[in-house]
């Protein structure tokens, strides 16, 4: 920090990355509270010499700054802390005043303490607070953040992956222009280039990616992604606990495809008419729920009790995380900003075209407002972070569609007719099938019961049903779905 930006410093009022402290002799005990914080968050400036009154600065300096520099610098090299700090010092002289600034670096074993533990401080806004139990906790468990799920596990292979899974997303991969020189190698090939394996060994992204449910509640035994549909604005008003809830899967992957595809009965997905005939559908909506999907379960702790969960209510959806957001709010809206608790899972989604660019999807949230007129809200306290949207319900969407006046020429109106005839003549199941399939075509008939939550032999009666519509090519096992029409 250069003399010119200090004084910049001193004329600004919130500064999440600077404390100042008056010091003009001794050291004051609240200084080792901001080293706590600043080494538990994302490090920052303690400026001694310099007293705060309010929202005002004012520049007295220190009386002996070397004293003082050695004081700091050899409490910090006791055993008063945890672990040894390094810190930088520097000296400044405005107008004839010395002033005495140390930069304290955010850590990466967290959390950092002086005494006991119940004496770790996080940062919040532009002061100190001490970090509660539930906080320090995570700190223990977030001394691997970003690292813990790209960690290898002994004694595990490919075979612990639910190939089945593992082809879906292959599938999906396909259809996007990411990793094309990686679309004929064989299975471990693949996996050892995008780290779902390394040396022949699982990592806890790629087991939780796509793993089979045994191994994964095995090595994660508190995985989880829940999916709830309330039938109410809140718990409290609901007439029954929910409606809906998805069935657990094996693995984050089966879990995700299941919720999104029950995002698109939530949203809204205009079909237009261009100039050229065609007609082509406008997702918007629903890619942004996709995208706060995938941020969930990308920056979720999967090894935190506390379940990650979407609850969908009839007038909001909510997206609820355990943890708080890695910095404020209003400082990742509006900048390209990302730290990842789970850099490969987040990969994996970038690479199949479920999620943004990293920095970027939280600004995708927020582009909610203008697509629907409404406003998301996104919180986060010192435990849990949640995104929520509002939402139309489906008797809201029933009555404006029927007020909507029928504009086009009788091409238009009659491909409308016609689609709106063909969609009686199929079920909802049946319609959640042709989904499926239209999504991979080489899914089973064992996954699409599990995924639709009946039988086999029911998926099969209506297949029969739609002989019309699809038919199999090839063997039960390898083959494919093709459409007729």
């Amino acid at each position: 920090m250069t003399k010119d930006e200090l004084v910049a410093k001193l004329h600004d009022i919130e500064w999440e990355d600077f404390e100042v402290k008056t010091a003009k002799s001794e050291l004051p005990k609240s200084v080792w509270e901001s080293v706590s914080a600043f080494s538990n968050t994302s490090g920052g400036w303690i400026v001694l010499g310099v007293k705060q009154s309010g929202k005002k600065f004012e520049i007295q300096g220190v009386d002996n700054i070397e004293k003082l520099e050695q004081d700091f610098l050899g409490t910090l090299r006791s055993e008063k802390f945890n672990q040894r700090l390094s810190v930088t010092s520097k000296q400044y002289d405005i107008d004839g005043k010395k002033l005495l600034a140390f930069y304290v670096p955010e850590v990466d074993l967290k959390p950092v303490y002086f005494g006991s533990p119940i004496n770790t401080f996080i940062r919040m806004g532009s002061g100190d607070q001490r970090a509660t139990e539930g906080e320090i906790r995570a700190m223990f468990r977030d001394q691997s953040f970003g690292k813990k799920t790209e960690e290898t596990i002994p004694d595990t292979s490919i075979e612990m992956l639910n190939l089945n899974t593992l082809k879906s997303y292959r599938y999906a991969l396909s259809q996007t222009q990411n990793l094309v020189n990686l679309r004929d190698v064989d299975d471990a090939e693949f996996c050892e280039q995008v780290n779902i394996t390394r040396n022949g060994l699982l990592t806890y992204a790629g087991l939780l990616m796509f793993g089979k449910a045994p191994y994964v509640l095995r090595y994660v035994p508190t995985f989880c992604v829940d999916y709830i549909e309330i039938p109410g604005p809140t718990i409290q008003q609901a007439e029954v606990r929910y409606t809906y809830r998805i069935p657990e899967q094996d693995n984050i992957w089966e879990s995700v495809q299941i919720i999104l595809r029950r995002f698109r009965t939530l949203v809204d997905a205009p079909i237009y008419i261009k100039d050229d005939g065609f007609a082509t559908t406008d997702e918007s909506q629903y890619k942004v729920l996709r995208e706060a999907l995938a941020n969930m379960v990308m920056h979720c702790d999967h090894f935190d009790s506390l379940r990650s969960c979407v609850r969908v209510y009839t007038d909001h959806i909510e997206f609820m995380n355990g943890g708080a957001f890695p910095l404020p709010v209003k400082d990742i809206l509006g900048r390209i900003y990302s730290k990842l608790r789970n850099p490969t899972i987040a990969k994996l989604f970038r690479f199949a075209g479920i999620a943004e660019n990293a920095g970027y999807g939280m600004n995708k949230l927020a582009s909610w407002e203008t697509l629907t007129g409404t406003r998301p809200t996104i919180e986060s306290d010192r435990t849990i972070a949640t995104v929520s949207f509002p939402l139309k319900s489906a008797i809201q969407r029933k009555t404006e569609d029927s007020n909507v006046p029928v504009i086009g020429n009788d091409a238009k109106n009659d491909a409308k007719n016609d689609a709106k005839n063909d969609a009686k003549k199929i079920s909802q199941r049946q319609r959640n099938i042709l989904e499926l399939i239209q999504e991979d075509p080489t899914v089973s008939l064992d996954s699409i019961a599990k995924a639709i939550g009946v039988s086999a032999p029911t998926i099969d009666r209506e297949i029969v049903k739609m002989s019309h519509l699809i038919k199999h090519i090839g063997p039960k096992k390898g083959g494919h779905w093709e459409f007729i029409s």
